[in-house]
């Protein structure tokens, strides 16, 4: 039996600790257990990426920090296989970079990324998650962050199968 989480970060600033907003989504035994979402209080209130993922510092001003969420994404994590996340890299990034802004031990879990996944399971280029949701014929709200990462929890479902 597997168990992994997806998740996806959307991010202030090109600080990588700039988490705004985390999706998560626990998969058990190729069922989808749990998902979460979060917004998250980033440490500075410069926003960049709103027109991306229309999140603002007014969304996040009275949200709790990066620290005060980790009880609740460490038990989420809590005795995964791996994590999943597109263009994993990017999301261990952030992950590591918060942990790291407040002192937090980082997770010790290896990370499959979803984009190396659909170029080696179906040869698929584009590989941006949009184009793989639409060759997989999966619901997306792109730079949502529960969205992208019931998506990504989908790919791997859909290589494993």
């Amino acid at each position: 039996m597997t168990t992994f989480v997806a998740l996806d970060f959307e991010t202030a600033d090109r600080g990588r600790d700039s988490a705004c907003a985390i999706g998560m989504v626990r998969v058990e035994d190729d069922q989808i257990t749990q998902r979460s979402h979060y917004l998250i209080r980033p440490p500075r209130s410069t926003f960049e990426f709103t027109d991306i993922h229309g999140i603002y510092w007014q969304d996040v001003v009275n949200e709790p920090k990066f620290d005060q969420l980790w009880p609740l994404i460490n038990k989420t994590l809590q005795g995964v296989d791996f994590i999943a996340a597109h263009n994993a890299a990017f999301d261990k990034g952030v992950l590591y970079a918060c942990c790291d802004t407040y002192n937090i031990q980082r997770p010790d879990y290896p990370f499959l990324c979803t984009v190396k996944l659909a170029r080696k399971t179906w040869n698929l280029h584009p590989t941006r998650l949009p184009n793989v949701c639409a060759y997989l014929n999966i619901e997306l709200n792109h730079h949502q962050a529960l969205s992208d990462a019931e998506a990504c929890a989908r790919i791997v479902l859909a290589a494993k199968a």
